[in-house]
């Protein structure tokens, strides 16, 4: 299995943009966004993270679907605006899966090959009791190479956030998602750093 994001969304483009102006206005302007608006969003959108000059860049809210590693969901986690929507549960779905193809290519197949013989002494257990213990065996032994997917929430600011800090990552999972960051309408043009 690979990384992969697809079914990309974005909201409030536009909106964002003509509201990157609200700091200098009397009045809401909500007339078409002019190209003084986009350059405008522009510079606001490249000022250094945290100083508040890019918040308009919250606004534009991207959702996607995402397969990846655990080992890479450990590191996505933290940031606090990524949100889940929805996520593939290991709970409801581990012996539906095929615990070989959800796996990187990098896993160890000795490893793929125990979590399978566990899954496989599972359906042969009747106990309940011993069931439980079978199962959590399994969910403790999952390589960190299983994928998982989700569908998630987060905005431009947050992505610029995660852009900035892992786009020279050790893992290539992080290069792959700062190109499709790279990818997303106006993102770069909104979040270079001068």
């Amino acid at each position: 299995m690979d990384f992969n994001i697809q079914n990309q969304h974005i909201y409030g483009l536009e909106f964002a943009v003509k509201a990157s102006g609200n700091p200098m206005r009397t009045v809401f302007d909500r007339e078409e966004v002019t190209e003084k608006d986009y350059n405008r969003a522009k510079k606001l959108g490249s000022a250094m993270p945290g100083t508040g000059h890019d918040n308009f860049l919250k606004g534009i809210i991207v959702q996607f679907d995402i397969t990846a590693p655990l080992y890479w969901w450990k590191q996505a986690q933290r940031y606090h605006w990524f949100d889940f929507v929805s996520s593939q549960s290991t709970m409801h779905c581990l012996l539906k899966f095929s615990v070989k193809t959800q796996c990187v290519k990098d896993t160890d197949e000795r490893v793929i090959n125990i979590v399978q013989e566990l899954i496989d002494e599972y359906s042969l257990i009747e106990d309940e009791a011993l069931k439980k213990a079978k199962w959590r065996n399994i969910v403790a032994s999952l390589p960190c190479g299983f994928c998982l997917g989700a569908t998630m929430t987060t905005n431009y600011q947050q992505l610029k956030t995660m852009y900035y800090q892992r786009r020279t990552h050790k893992l290539q999972e992080w290069h792959e998602f700062c190109h499709w960051c790279e990818q997303l309408p106006l993102f770069m043009d909104f979040i270079k750093l001068d």
